[in-house]
């Protein structure tokens, strides 16, 4: 019994899962961590979206104070005086770029698994190599002594 080594499946995994995250994945029969994979997009792409929307809010609301244009009975921002704004903006914008730094972190991690996925597929695994734990009995002092079992068979 031969397995076939195709030396393109890693790069071709890794091509697919960048023109489409979760593609690669599918390529190696990985499906299990499709789900995970757009899990995890979804939300950074969420917190993405959010914390810029807040930090528009914030850098608005300044604007119309900067302006004189602002209403004072805003429920939200009305007792907010400026340093309140400008911190706002600053925590809003701190999340929204680790938002998007999560975003890319994970999109290149997609594409590092579905490459490392197709290499570990193709690993030779058999019985001519293997490591295997060994408890035997130790006679000097008769207790139970852990070893580990390298085989090589040429």
């Amino acid at each position: 019994m031969s397995i076939t080594i195709n030396p393109l499946a890693p790069s071709k995994a890794a091509f697919y899962s960048a023109i489409l995250p979760g593609l690669g994945q599918a390529y190696n029969k990985s499906y299990w961590k499709i789900p995970i994979l757009y899990a995890g997009l979804g939300i950074s792409i969420y917190s993405y979206a959010f914390n810029q929307r807040e930090y528009t809010n914030f850098r608005n609301e300044y604007k119309r104070r900067l302006d004189g244009t602002y209403d004072p009975n805003h429920p939200i921002f009305g007792a907010l005086d400026n340093d309140r704004l400008i911190s706002g903006q600053k925590f809003y914008q701190k999340n929204r770029d680790l938002s998007m730094l999560m975003t890319v972190g994970i999109y290149i991690l997609n594409i590092v698994n579905a490459n490392v996925d197709a290499h570990l597929d193709q690993f030779n695994v058999n019985d001519n190599l293997s490591v295997k734990p060994q408890l035997f009995q130790n006679e000097l002092n008769n207790e139970q002594n852990i070893s580990l079992l390298l085989n090589y068979t040429f």
